[in-house]
């Protein structure tokens, strides 16, 4: 299905010297509908046709052929102002969302497999609040491809292998005891690795001990892997229990253990390319011409490093995954690390480095602090979701507690407003969490999005109404209010959301969107009667309400978070 803003593309790319793709980059929404639904800006067709911006945008005007879903094309400066036909849009929205179940969806990444690493939490520590932002980003711009056509291979990353192992062992040995940690598995682990690192300040002959207990565990040494795998067995278990929560699913647990056995070849490749150097008796990518450090590829012990391994899982996605592109849902702080990573392959000869994208994201606080797992500073995943399930299971208490269905909904409201309060702003903004902030009912939050909802779901089950069984050619769109016509324009726009928040690997498009949404249905509810006793007037209104309710629906799950149809 096309969007009005690939039909007015249509329009004007036979008049003018871009392609269509060109026209719709430059095609915009203007600040209020007095100045048209979309404007298209002719400031860089002045160059090209040697003529006067004001002049070609006459002349486009002049040439833009009548169609009947156009209600006017008008000339201001150097603009093209295109008024879209109210009653026809509305009724072909509502159409399109009364007869498609994925209206809104599009293919323009069929053919096309993506790689996507997220989440990615330590094994033997704790998942905790820090490792949000990974796991609710990552899983939204992975829906936002899906729903674009594209397959999607979600990885989880796992950190799996490292000296904290040989550390965590250490302390296992000496302070542990098993029935201690199968009764309470990660938050014994994390207090053993904690006082792992306070008893190595007194002693740091601690140090050496858990180097030696790792390079053991990399000789396939059989006590130091029985214990290595029970840690990740147990971690698996919950990490689950945290991802159930938030809905969130891989399609392969991939630690960084499972490259043990591919790096080899990648040191080999390297060297046969002729891109290792030693320095310091450590073998190197030189990338000073692109004014980055050296990408380190082995240390002087011959031990391998993220790079190595990070080569080693990008080659597996790409050759084994087939994967066309591949996305990497990493903190800021690792900007370096993937510039170099890249860079690398793309030295190797691999046309299909410049697909690799590292998808960065601020710092995540709580309450304005930062996290420290060896000072025991953490704030576990699980216990935020549960408080916060709590939360908001005390409000309903108190407003409505005869609500059914009580408990599943105090679990979608309560974990979708810590997921929405994440994806709301930029990515590479720094997020800063505060329970008053995040399950507010009316403010810009995942509570208020929810209500929203249920709201249109109240007025349906009111009226004992469902837009499948309506004859949307029977209701009267031929007087679209001002209020009612900012609602029509957002709802038929969410396949070119979608496309931008997926183009820009941007969630909170998506969730800025909806929150329009929402603000602008609050307005209409507000302002007209919705349930009158003029059958067709009262049938025409539900219709809004109806595709605001699925719209709203699709929005929520693209971001990951459920939509009850009562709170």
């Amino acid at each position: 299905m096309l969007t009005y803003k690939e039909k007015i593309a249509k329009l004007i790319e036979p008049h003018i010297p871009f392609d269509e793709s060109q026209t719709l980059r430059l095609l915009d929404y203007p600040p209020n509908s007095n100045m048209g639904d979309f404007a298209f800006p002719c400031f860089t067709l002045a160059k090209e046709l040697r003529k006067a911006p004001q002049m070609i945008a006459a002349e486009l005007t002049n040439a833009i052929p009548k169609v009947e879903w156009l209600a006017n094309v008008e000339t201001v400066g150097a603009y093209v102002n295109f008024f879209i036909q109210r009653s026809y849009f509305a009724f072909d929205v509502s159409t399109q969302i009364q007869d498609h179940a994925d209206y809104g969806k599009s293919a323009v990444g069929s053919g096309q497999t993506i790689a996507i690493d997220y989440s990615s939490p330590n094994v033997a520590k704790s998942f905790t609040v820090g490792h949000l932002r990974s796991t609710v980003i990552g899983n939204a711009v992975a829906n936002l491809h899906e729903w674009l056509g594209y397959q999607v291979e979600r990885v989880n990353h796992l950190g799996d292998w490292g000296t904290q192992f040989g550390k965590v062992i250490v302390a296992y040995k000496k302070w542990g005891n098993v029935e201690t940690v199968k009764q309470n598995p990660i938050d014994e682990l994390v207090d053993l690795y904690v006082r792992f690192h306070r008893e190595a300040e007194e002693h740091p002959e601690l140090e050496d001990e858990a180097r030696l207990w790792f390079r053991k565990l990399e000789d396939g040494d059989k006590e130091a892997y029985e214990l290595w795998k029970w840690f990740v067995e147990v971690s698996l278990k919950e990490f689950d229990r945290t991802y159930q929560l938030l809905g969130v699913a891989f399609d392969h647990y991939l630690g960084e253990s499972f490259y043990n056995d591919k790096m080899d070849a990648v040191v080999a490749e390297l060297e046969q390319k002729q891109l290792l150097t030693t320095s310091d008796g450590a073998e190197v990518v030189l990338l000073e011409e692109y004014n980055m450090p050296p990408c380190l590829i082995k240390k002087s012990d011959g031990a391998t490093l993220y790079a190595t391994r990070d080569l080693a899982a990008a080659l597996y996605r790409h050759n084994v995954l087939h994967a066309d592109k591949l996305f990497y849902v990493v903190g800021n702080e690792q900007s370096l690390h993937f510039k170099q990573v890249f860079k690398v392959l793309e030295l190797m000869g691999y046309e299909w480095a410049k697909e690799c994208v590292h998808i960065g994201f601020g710092l995540m606080k709580f309450e304005g602090k930062k996290f420290s797992t060896r000072k025991g500073q953490i704030i576990r995943l699980n216990e935020v979701l549960e408080q916060s399930i709590q939360r908001v299971d005390a409000i309903i208490e108190e407003k409505n507690p005869n609500l059914p269905e009580r408990e599943q909904i105090a679990k979608d409201v309560g974990v979708g407003a810590i997921i929405f309060n994440d994806l709301k702003s930029h990515r590479l903004h720094e997020i800063d969490f505060r329970w008053e902030d995040i399950l507010n009912f009316d403010g810009e939050t995942g509570p208020y999005v929810q209500y929203t909802h249920a709201r249109c779901c109240s007025l349906m089950r009111k009226a004992e109404w469902q837009l499948a069984d309506t004859d949307v050619a029977a209701c009267d769109f031929s007087h679209v209010s001002d209020i009612e016509w900012e609602l029509w324009k957002l709802l038929g726009n969410l396949q070119d959301t979608v496309q931008r928040a997926a183009e820009q690997l941007d969630p909170s498009i998506v969730a800025r969107y909806v929150i329009d949404i929402c603000q602008q249905f609050n307005r209409f509810y507000h302002e007209t009667k919705i349930l009158t006793d003029d059958a067709v007037h009262r049938m025409t209104k539900l219709v809004i309400v109806a595709c605001t309710r699925n719209v709203i629906a699709k929005s929520l799950a693209l971001l990951g978070i459920q939509a009850p149809e009562a709170i």
